[in-house]
């Protein structure tokens, strides 16, 4: 009796429904000798008939087992799962919810993008007695506004041709990630605006050459741009892009914060041509980019291979990104400058929080140090082995506005990057479709339907107008905290509330070590241990090593 109902239980009602409904209509329409019957039947059966053959389908199906055991109404499951992000983003989300970035910070770039008003009226929205919450010390004096670039000059004593950037450029972003409208932009507003383009590391591609903005030009494992047939790396193919007068410094990636440790796969459908001319790949076949390099293995042989790279490049910046992960492989590659007496121009620091790759979920959310860990370890390395002053540093990790850029210089960084804020200034909505070759707004697809809605010519300006809004803004923070130059922020200049009756500047938090610290066989825990471990012949600590 039980099975007999079960057409009839809510579970299967609508199907039963559905069925009825069509056999009732098709009835009408057979045995209704009016010739006009069909005319008014006709829509109505397609319709159920449509409906109970979906129902039909789903009970014999054997993927999902909600669909079995709710013919035709799970789909409507599956309809608010799709549009769930949506309709979170634009209903239910508040000003400061939105992740990766609220909707506040968002709405920012797109104002100073289009450069309408950015000011927000009655009040801060923040909880300013939340844990967490950090805010910029002002003077009593503050300095007046200054007209000038704030830019720093990259390259140490063995660089010949050093590049004077701006403290704002654009992160590493690769052609195939990005459409070729987007790269056109985003390399025209940096010409524009006077600020770099990194390439990311899918190879220097037509789009990055078209409108002559300077280039930092970003060497992955897959040595795009550069590799022989095998996928080893080609000096002479790397001289003849890297002596182009375009390309202002180069970049080798050791790692990303997206994914630190991990290869990747670009599938060989999305391989076009384009595509591959530019990473020097084979069309239409899988594009491997290993999780390690093939051209050296030690931080000696690292050292060795930045210094190889200087020269082909005819004596350009070149430095390295990485995540930082295990601080004895940071501290064996310091060694390594010691050993070698090569030191890099710049070090990028990628903290785990950035990248605009898709990732696994596990590395995304548990792998990789945070820009202000890395960063302070990277700074105060340098620092205790009298070396800051050869290396510049860069840093990248969810950099948008001068808040976030000033707190980053405060705390050892020469110069930011940011990928997503220069995104959300060609339009990007953050639907997190990147990795779908679905985006919305035409930025992270190749659908050559879907790129044509983002227009070079409108875009690009609002990229060059959300760079010289941001600096604005940095100049002004600048002033009020009564300094010349960003360059002058010290951590004491940033303090965070610790609990509802503590605060502490980032000077209490973060301690720096002394100029020679390291040298001198320092006692601060936070680098003795993992310096001990280091040795600038092999990645691995010491007491695995042997």
């Amino acid at each position: 009796m039980e099975t007999l109902l079960l057409p009839f239980s809510p579970r299967f009602i609508i199907l039963t429904i559905c069925a009825v409904v069509t056999a009732l209509l098709l009835t009408i329409g057979i045995f209704d000798h009016n010739p006009k019957a069909w005319e008014v039947v006709l829509l109505p059966v397609i319709v159920f008939g449509a409906l109970t053959l979906l129902g039909i389908r789903d009970l014999t199906q054997k993927s999902h087992a909600v669909l079995r055991n709710y013919p035709i109404s799970a789909h409507i499951r599956f309809l608010l799962e799709e549009i769930r992000p949506e309709m979170r983003q634009y209903f239910f989300e508040s000003e400061k919810d939105g992740m990766p970035f609220s909707r506040d910070t968002r709405a920012l770039v797109y104002q100073r993008a289009k450069m309408v008003l950015d000011k927000r009226p009655f009040g801060t929205q923040e909880d300013v007695y939340k844990e967490g919450y950090e805010w910029m010390n002002h003077s009593m004096s503050p300095k007046a506004r200054t007209g000038a670039e704030f830019r720093v000059t990259i390259g140490g004593p063995d660089c010949t041709k050093p590049y004077s950037a701006s403290v704002f450029n654009i992160s590493a972003m690769s052609f195939g990630a990005l459409s070729p409208n987007a790269v056109r932009a985003l390399n025209a507003g940096a010409k524009r605006g006077g600020f770099a383009h990194d390439t990311g590391e899918g190879g220097v591609s037509p789009y990055h050459r078209e409108n002559g903005g300077d280039i930092i030009w970003e060497i992955g494992s897959g040595y795009f741009g550069c590799r022989n047939r095998d996928g080893s790396f080609d000096p002479e193919l790397f001289a003849k892009v890297a002596c182009e007068d375009q390309i202002k410094m180069v970049e080798l990636k050791v790692s990303q914060g997206a994914k630190p440790g991990h290869g990747g796969v670009l599938p060989g459908p999305k391989v076009t041509l384009e595509i591959a001319e530019a990473r020097g790949v084979p069309p239409w076949i899988d594009c491997i980019s290993p999780a390690s390099h093939s051209a050296f293995s030690t931080p000696i042989e690292m050292m060795k291979f930045i210094d190889h790279l200087r020269t082909l490049s005819g004596g350009k910046p070149t430095g390295f990104k990485l995540c930082i992960g295990h601080p004895w492989e940071w501290f064996a590659i310091a060694k390594a400058m010691l050993e070698t007496g090569i030191t890099p121009d710049f070090v990028v620091v990628d903290g785990a929080e950035g990248g605009t790759g898709a990732a696994p979920l596990e590395f995304t959310d548990h792998v990789g140090a945070p820009l202000r860990e890395a960063l302070l370890l990277v700074h105060n390395t340098l620092v205790g082995l009298n070396l800051r002053d050869k290396i510049r540093i860069g840093a990248s990790g969810k950099v948008v506005t001068a808040f976030d850029l000033a707190r980053t210089l405060a705390l050892g960084a020469d110069w930011c990057n940011a990928a997503r804020g220069f995104m959300f200034a060609l339009g990007c909505l953050q639907s997190q479709s990147c990795h779908t070759d679905r985006c919305p707004t035409g930025v992270a697809t190749q659908d050559p339907t879907r790129q044509r809605a983002l227009v070079v010519p409108d875009k690009l300006q609002r990229v060059a107008n959300f760079h010289s809004s941001t600096i604005l803004s940095l100049m002004e923070l600048t002033a009020a905290a009564g300094l010349d130059h960003p360059r002058e922020f010290q951590p004491q200049h940033f303090s965070r509330r610790i609990s509802a009756s503590e605060v502490m500047t980032f000077g209490q938090l973060y301690p720096t070590l002394e100029p020679g610290e390291l040298l001198r066989a320092t006692g601060d825990a936070r680098f003795r241990d993992a310096w001990a471990l280091a040795s600038a012949e092999d990645f691995r600590p010491l007491q695995a090593a042997t």
